[in-house]
């Protein structure tokens, strides 16, 4: 049966992040970024292009070069996505536990929703690296929305994936506050997981309601969470 949290709210399915929450590739992500810049003339250090990892090249780009022509924009764009595919994607690995945690999900009858701002097939290389398809409801990816975190498209592919389902019975979990923020446009919760390299008082400004280390906190630490209804 689905858990409840301690306000009585149903916890029905879970919408997980996956860069930086299930899978250990931020500073992948933020150095292909960097390189990609450097190539294109832009020279920006290493940690201005990491605090803005988790948006997606449509927001990312603006944000760090914001005098960049759309042409060049999506020349870049398309440059970043080649170079971390050849580069950096062989280098991703899963945080420890995600299994675990997602059979403890699913035996409560919990459904698990991916809703990632990258490519549908570095979502579907991460899947495989955390060997938890058979438990995956549904995936999402850049390829099924506009416009990528923090707007909130994302999220609502997501929901859309396990609809009737409203707000009350879902909840994110994610590592940036672009991912904190977006949830909260769809009066969403979010669990913060501290594994992607974020301050804390980030995730907490953001919106987080809880937070933990990562996948492998979150199992030791179950039955003291909204899942269990004691959150």
């Amino acid at each position: 049966m689905a858990g409840r949290d301690q306000e009585g709210k149903s916890v029905a399915a879970v919408l997980f992040d996956v860069d930086g929450t299930l899978v250990d590739s931020n500073d992948l992500h933020a150095e292909a970024w960097r390189r990609a810049f450097a190539d294109f003339g832009i020279d920006l250090p290493f940690d201005t292009v990491r605090g803005q990892i988790g948006k997606g090249g449509d927001n990312l780009i603006p944000s760090l070069a914001p005098d960049l022509s759309e042409t060049r924009r999506r020349e870049l764009e398309a440059y970043r996505s080649n170079l971390f595919k050849r580069d950096y994607l062989p280098q991703v690995a899963p945080f420890p536990c995600i299994r675990a945690l997602f059979e403890r999900l699913d035996a409560d009858d919990i459904r698990i929703v991916l809703a990632s701002s990258s490519a549908a097939e570095e979502v579907d290389h991460h899947l495989g690296l955390i060997g938890a398809a058979d438990l995956v409801t549904a995936t999402t990816s850049r390829d099924d929305v506009e416009s990528s975190k923090p707007c909130p498209d994302i999220f609502e592919a997501a929901m859309a994936k396990v609809a009737p389902l409203a707000a009350d019975d879902l909840i994110v979990v994610g590592d940036t506050p672009w991912d904190a923020k977006a949830a909260a446009r769809l009066g969403l919760r979010t669990i913060g997981f501290r594994c992607g390299g974020f301050p804390e008082v980030e995730l907490v400004e953001a919106g987080a309601c809880a937070l933990y280390d990562d996948a492998r906190h979150l199992l030791a630490d179950y039955e003291r969470s909204v899942f269990a209804g004691r959150g």
